[in-house]
């Protein structure tokens, strides 16, 4: 699978480091005085300074929660979900959306969870029991 690109506004490199790079493990590539790329799980995330781009999401209801509209992430194996969620709740951080199994008993069913980085972009990982699931209809 070719790696994803992704190029998303935040408000300060330094809290995307910290956000990114320390708490999610994402190892730092090339950088500037005014970009930074992560390695997102193989994939390309470039956090690009523009405090004026950030700004909250509008949401959609899915399986009863406000999924925020602007969003991005990983489908992580089921072990993994688990431990970032673990970490996460351990670090402190707010969740839009509580780690939880969504559209459960159905087709499509997994495991998420939405938090906001500190320039509040959303970002929901997700895990699914049957991988198999993931375009099921």
């Amino acid at each position: 699978m070719p790696p994803f690109h992704l190029a998303f506004p935040v408000r300060s490199l330094a809290e995307a480091r910290a956000f990114y790079g320390t708490l999610l493990g994402c190892p730092e590539g090339r950088s500037s005085h005014t970009w930074v790329d992560f390695d997102f799980h193989g994939h390309q995330l470039v956090a690009h300074l523009a405090p004026d781009e950030c700004a909250h999401a509008a949401t959609n209801r899915v399986d009863g929660d406000a999924i925020p509209v602007r969003h991005f992430g990983l489908v992580l194996p089921m072990d993994e979900w688990k431990a970032l969620a673990e970490k996460l709740r351990a670090a402190g951080v707010a969740f839009l959306v509580e780690p939880h199994i969504r559209f459960q008993g159905q087709t499509g069913e997994q495991a998420t969870m939405f938090f906001l980085d500190p320039s509040g972009n959303a970002v929901e990982m997700k895990a699914f029991a049957d991988p198999g699931q993931l375009f099921a209809r």
